[in-house]
Formats: structure tokens, C-alpha cells, sequence
């Protein structure tokens, strides 16, 4: 549904750009009737997510094979807000270079309802469980707005995510983590369609996937799913809304892990 949902967004958005009549020449580098918040060279942009966590992890150690562990339902964690900042340098105006950050970190203490097995240490049901999973995610990437007009633009975007995660449990006998870190090349779309001259609506989305080119043994993909809307109060400051999620999924031998979340987000942006 997300996928679907991003398809028709940058469909109708190219559709609606490349139908619109051409207009007179005029001066390079300049735009006839940019709308409000299009004429920046910086964007500073900050959110706050509240995503649903969806999150299980395997993991093997000493050739004994791990739980399959559902961090929501076995240990408890539950739905927190986190930052996002976003950076956007833009050189030209159909080029632009992007950087985000998002730290995500999740705490749980509590009993556990069935004995598991994570990082080849057995967790009994008898003893409570700490747990902390910390999951930094970083994005480098380009933009190429190949199609771009006064009201909105159909874009190319290629992305490096560096990610971070770190899950450690922990009880009066023992403390176990297992960490996965890789950067991982993603390509996909974005399109922006102004509803008005000061309000728009983006969709975005992109990701990778390995299948099984690298054997059975490794598998891997990243989808990262962004829609939102934004009201610029000018063309210095606006106001954003909308909705993200991320999955990450990875399959090493006998590790395995799929990370998803999805939930509203708010904030704001600042341009100059």
C-alpha cells in the first residue's frame, strides 16, 4: 500500500508538471514565478517521529541457534518520540546534496513470558530482562530534479544509509548484545506537487534489495517511505506534517533481523 501510494503521488505529480504549458524564456538561473519556500540555497529542517515499532532479532552465537525475539511482545518495549534532522545544500536548482540523522533508542525492564535464547545465553522466564536497542540511522544522498517547474518537481535520488543498531539484554547473570553495522546504497523517487503557492505535498520513496544474489546465506533489503505536506509561512520558514516508515531487513546465516517503523511526524524548516 505504502509503495502504491508513492507511485501515483510521483505519477500525478509528472503528469501534472510535464502538462503544463510551456513559458517565455527567461534569465538562466531563474524561475518565473518560484513558489513560497523554492528559492533557498540551505534547509534546516527538524522533526519529531512517533513511529509504531515492529522489531524482531535473531541472534546465534557459539553454534547455538538464537530465539526468534519480538522486542514488542516478549520484551516489552513500547512507542517513544525521537528527533530527525534533515540538511539540504542546494548548489543549483535541479541539484541538490542531503544529510539526515536520526537516533532511535528503546528501554525495557520486565519478566518475560517464555525462556529465550539470544547471543548463545539462555534468558529464563524466572528472571526479569533489561533491554536497550539503540538503532542510528545516518543518510548521505543526491537529488536530481530532472523535471522541474514554478509548482513542483519529479526528482531522481541516490542515498547511502549508514546503520547503526545495538540490542543488549540484560539480567543478574548475564549481559549479551549482538550489533549489525553497514552502509547500505539506495535509489528511488521524490515529487513535489504546490496545492498552492505556499502549500505542498512530497512523496518519497526508496530502497534496495539483495534477494538472494550473495547466496541464501545473506539477504538484505531497506525501504524508507516518506510523505509529507508543508506550509510556508515565506520563503524562510514553513511548518511540515506527514508520515515515514522504515524497514530494514538483514539475514546472515543464522542472524536475522527485521526492523520496522511507521508513525506521524511534525516539525518545522528553516531556509536561506
Amino acid at each position: 500500500m505504502r509503495t502504491r501510494t508513492a507511485q501515483i503521488l510521483v505519477w500525478s505529480a509528472l503528469v501534472c508538471l510535464t502538462a503544463t504549458p510551456a513559458r517565455a524564456q527567461y534569465g538562466a538561473g531563474q524561475m518565473a514565478d518560484p513558489a513560497t519556500g523554492e528559492t533557498y540555497h540551505v534547509e534546516l529542517s527538524g522533526d519529531f517521529w512517533n513511529p509504531n515499532p515492529d522489531i524482531v532479532i535473531t541472534s546465534e552465537a557459539l553454534g547455538i541457534v538464537g530465539s526468534q525475539i519480538d522486542f514488542v511482545k516478549d520484551l516489552g518495549i513500547v512507542q517513544s518520540k525521537f528527533r530527525q534532522l534533515k540538511i539540504v545544500l542546494r548548489p543549483g536548482r535541479k541539484h541538490k546534496l542531503r544529510f539526515e540523522y536520526t537516533p532511535i533508542s528503546y528501554e525495557a525492564e520486565g519478566a518475560l513470558k517464555a525462556n529465550i535464547i539470544f547471543n548463545g545465553i539462555l534468558y529464563p522466564v524466572t528472571l526479569p530482562v533489561a533491554t536497550k536497542l539503540e538503532w542510528k540511522a545516518y543518510r548521505f544522498g543526491y537529488e536530481w530534479d530532472f523535471v522541474y517547474h514554478d509548482r513542483g518537481f519529479v526528482g531522481l535520488v541516490i542515498d547511502a544509509h549508514y546503520t547503526d543498531i545495538q540490542a543488549t539484554l540484560s539480567n543478574i547473570l548475564d549481559t549479551e548484545f549482538a550489533r549489525a553495522r553497514a552502509p547500505i546504497p539506495t535509489i528511488g523517487g521524490i515529487g513535489r506537487v504546490y496545492v498552492a503557492p505556499n502549500i505542498s505535498i512530497t512523496g518519497e520513496l526508496t530502497g534496495l534489495g539483495s534477494g538472494g544474489l550473495f547466496g541464501e546465506d545473506y539477504k538484505a533489503h531497506y525501504i524508507d517511505f516518506d510523505l509529507y505536506g508543508t506550509v510556508n509561512f515565506n520563503n524562510y520558514v514553513g511548518a511540515q506534517i506527514g508520515y515515514r516508515s522504515f524497514n530494514v531487513f538483514y539475514h546472515l546465516k543464522h542472524d536475522e533481523g527485521n526492523l520496522d517503523l511507521r508513525g506521524l511526524y511534525f516539525g518545522g524548516a528553516v531556509r536561506f
